[in-house]
């Protein structure tokens, strides 16, 4: 998609603002998550209803990491547009790469948090 023109200015920035609102929303959905997470072991963790075998906290870990994998690929696929020209916006493209690298670093402290309590937990005496 190439954008030229004044009158496609007000079009980009339209394009811009849906990609900060979008980065907005991964990012509340990822600090939930986080949130999440950060509970295993208050007293809240026991009031919730119990889930369904095979959903739960494993589903939902799972369809973030999809997520998380397909906001990677877009932003790919969006670099290797602008590298052939497709797309002339390089904002859009660094917008997606940033966006691609926040929702991975906060896997990683997903990931780092989930080992962090296993540890704890395997410390623990009996």
């Amino acid at each position: 998609m190439s954008v030229t023109g004044p009158s496609a200015a007000g079009g980009g920035l339209q394009q811009v603002l849906a990609l900060r609102r979008q980065i907005a929303e991964q990012s509340d959905a990822l600090r939930t998550l986080r949130d999440a997470g950060g509970v295993t072991g208050s007293p809240q963790a026991g009031t919730q209803a119990p889930t369904p075998a095979g959903g739960g906290f494993a589903d939902t870990l799972r369809s973030t990491l999809d997520q998380v994998n397909a906001v990677q690929a877009r932003s790919s696929e969006m670099t290797a547009a602008y590298e052939r020209g497709e797309v002339t916006d390089i904002a859009q493209v660094m917008l997606a790469r940033q966006e691609s690298s926040v929702a991975f670093e906060a896997t990683l402290q997903v990931r780092n948090k989930l080992l962090s309590a296993y540890q704890d937990i395997m410390r623990m005496g009996v």
